[in-house]
């Protein structure tokens, strides 16, 4: 039993040093050596937005529901409880992966007038910042003085 609880720890600490740990930007292992352009601009508007589900959380949701769903009664009432678990679950997990968002209007040093939307980052009307891109998306967007 000893050996079973070692192994376990030793493979968990294992697992838990091997992840990354950082505050700076996230890119995809398919994407990060890519070369990037950006773009300089002062923010003239923000404006909240919701970013919608994409798909994912309706999905899981209404597994999880379902399966949770199917343990509740028996014979009809089963039936029942399964299918208001799996419509509970799917509503559930849309509503959950929904992010709140900023939506920016940046004009840019060039003139041009852009929008970019941003989660999980505050920014306000003056701020100056550079929007990296990769091709016509935007992959990261900084607040710089």
């Amino acid at each position: 039993m000893k050996k079973i609880l070692s192994a376990s720890t030793l493979v968990g600490l294992l697992m838990i040093s091997g992840c990354a740990s950082s505050s700076g930007p996230e890119y995809s292992g398919a994407t990060y050596q890519q070369i990037k352009t950006f773009e300089i601009g002062i923010v003239q508007n923000v404006r909240p937005v919701v970013i919608s589900d994409n798909g994912t959380g309706t999905f899981v949701g209404a597994i999880v529901g379902t399966v949770l769903g199917s343990v509740i009664g028996k014979g009809s009432g089963n039936t029942l409880a399964t299918l208001a678990g799996g419509l509970g679950g799917a509503y559930a997990g849309s509503q959950a992966t929904k992010a709140n968002a900023s939506e920016l209007s940046v004009k840019l040093n060039d003139g041009r007038d852009v929008v970019v939307v941003v989660k999980g980052k505050r920014f306000l009307v003056g701020d100056k910042v550079e929007i990296v891109k990769d091709g016509n998306k935007a992959d990261q967007v900084y607040r710089i003085k």
